[in-house]
C-alpha cells in the first residue's frame, strides 16, 4: 500500500491522519508541539531534545517504552518532523510530522504518522491513541488543561 503525506512524499505502508484547529498562534502551538518542557503535558512522561534538525528526542513513557526518535524536518512555527529511531518493531520504520498553517488567528495543524508495516491492532490503537492526545493538545495550548499522564490514552 502506498501513501503520500501532506507534503507529497511517498510512504510504503500504513498511514495516519488527523487534522486539526487550534484557537492560538503558530509560535504556541509550534512550542506545544516541539519542546520538551511543553510535550510532557499532553503526551510522554517525561521527554528530551531540542526542536532543530537532527537532534535527537528521548520520549520516556515507562521502562519499556523508553522510545527515541531523531528531527528530519524543523521549521520554526510551521513544521516539525520526527523519524523514529529506537522504539519498537512497529514504531520503528514510521515517521511523524505537525505541519502548522496560520489561518485568521488560528492554527490548522495537519498531523501525520506514516510507514506502519502493518494495519494490525497497534496501529489502530495508535490511531486512536493520537485523535485523543491531539485532543489534549488542543486543550493545552487554548486551555492550559495537562491531563495527568496516568490519564492519557
Amino acid at each position: 500500500m502506498e501513501f503520500k503525506n501532506t507534503k507529497g512524499k511517498e510512504n510504503k505502508g500504513f498511514a495516519i491522519y488527523h487534522d486539526l484547529i487550534i484557537n492560538a498562534g503558530s509560535t504556541k502551538v509550534f512550542k506545544a508541539i516541539s519542546e520538551p518542557e511543553h510535550l510532557v503535558n499532553w503526551w510522554p512522561f517525561t521527554c528530551s531534545g531540542i526542536p532543530e534538525l537532527g537532534a535527537e528526542y528521548n520520549f520516556y513513557f515507562t521502562p519499556e517504552y523508553d522510545w527515541f526518535g531523531e528531527v528530519v524536518r524543523c521549521i520554526p512555527d510551521r513544521t516539525f518532523h520526527i523519524k523514529m529511531t529506537r522504539s519498537d518493531a512497529d514504531w520503528d520504520p514510521t515517521t511523524f510530522g505537525f505541519d502548522l498553517q496560520q489561518i485568521d488567528g488560528k492554527v490548522q495543524l495537519e498531523f501525520w504518522h506514516i510507514g506502519w508495516p502493518a494495519c494490525n491492532a497497534h496501529y489502530r490503537r495508535s490511531s486512536f491513541c493520537w485523535a485523543m492526545l491531539l485532543n489534549g493538545l488542543k486543550n493545552y495550548v487554548e486551555k492550559g488543561t495537562v491531563i495527568p499522564f496516568k490519564n492519557r490514552e
